[in-house]
C-alpha cells in the first residue's frame, strides 16, 4: 500500500502547514502547467510558425519598399508575440509564491502568539503547530519560486534568441 501511504504523507504535509500551502500548491500548479505549455510551443509549434513567416515572406515579390519592411516588421512581431505569450504570468506567478510563502508565515506566527495569549506562557509543545505553519510555507514559496525563475528564465532567453533567428532568416533584399 506505498500509494495510500504517500497520499497521507501529502494530506499531513499539507495539515502541518496550514492553508496557505494549498494556496502555493495550487499556484505551483498553474505556473508549472503555463512552463510546461511554452516548452510543447516552442518544441513543437514554434518551428512551424517560424517555417510560415518566412514562406510568408519568400512569396512577396517585392522585398526592399518600405511597404516590404513594414510586413517584415509585422511578421517578426507576430512571431515575438507568440513567443512572448504566457511568459509574463510564468513570471507573475513566480513572484507570487514567496509571498504567498510570507502570508504562511504572518498566519503561523499569529497562531504562536494566540496560543501564547491563551495559555499565558510560551509552552514549546503549544507553539509548536504554529511554528510549523509558519515556516513550511515559508520553505515550500521559496522552492516553488525557485524551481520556477529558473525554468521562466531559459524560457525567456529561448524566446527572445528565437525572435532575432526568425528576424535574421527574413532577409531584406537591396535593389
Amino acid at each position: 500500500m506505498p500509494d495510500f501511504e504517500a497520499v497521507a504523507n501529502v494530506r499531513d504535509f499539507l495539515e502541518t502547514g496550514g492553508d496557505v500551502l494549498v494556496a502555493i500548491g495550487v499556484t505551483t500548479f498553474a505556473m508549472w502547467t503555463l512552463i510546461l505549455e511554452r516548452f510543447w510551443y516552442f518544441r513543437l509549434v514554434q518551428p512551424e510558425r517560424a517555417r510560415e513567416a518566412l514562406a510568408a515572406w519568400s512569396a512577396r515579390g517585392d522585398q526592399s519598399s518600405w511597404n516590404a519592411h513594414q510586413i517584415r516588421r509585422l511578421l517578426i512581431s507576430q512571431v515575438q508575440q507568440e513567443l512572448d505569450s504566457g511568459l509574463n504570468m510564468v513570471k507573475t506567478l513566480v513572484a507570487l509564491c514567496p509571498l504567498l510563502g510570507l502570508l504562511g508565515t504572518v498566519t503561523g506566527m499569529i497562531e504562536v502568539f494566540d496560543v501564547m495569549a491563551i495559555s499565558g506562557s510560551g509552552n514549546a509543545r503549544a507553539m509548536a503547530s504554529g511554528v510549523s505553519k509558519a515556516t513550511i510555507p515559508t520553505m515550500a514559496g521559496m522552492v516553488a519560486a525557485l524551481s520556477g525563475l529558473v525554468f521562466s528564465v531559459q524560457l525567456e532567453r529561448f524566446a527572445r534568441d528565437e525572435g532575432q533567428r526568425v528576424a535574421d532568416r527574413l532577409i531584406i533584399v537591396h535593389q
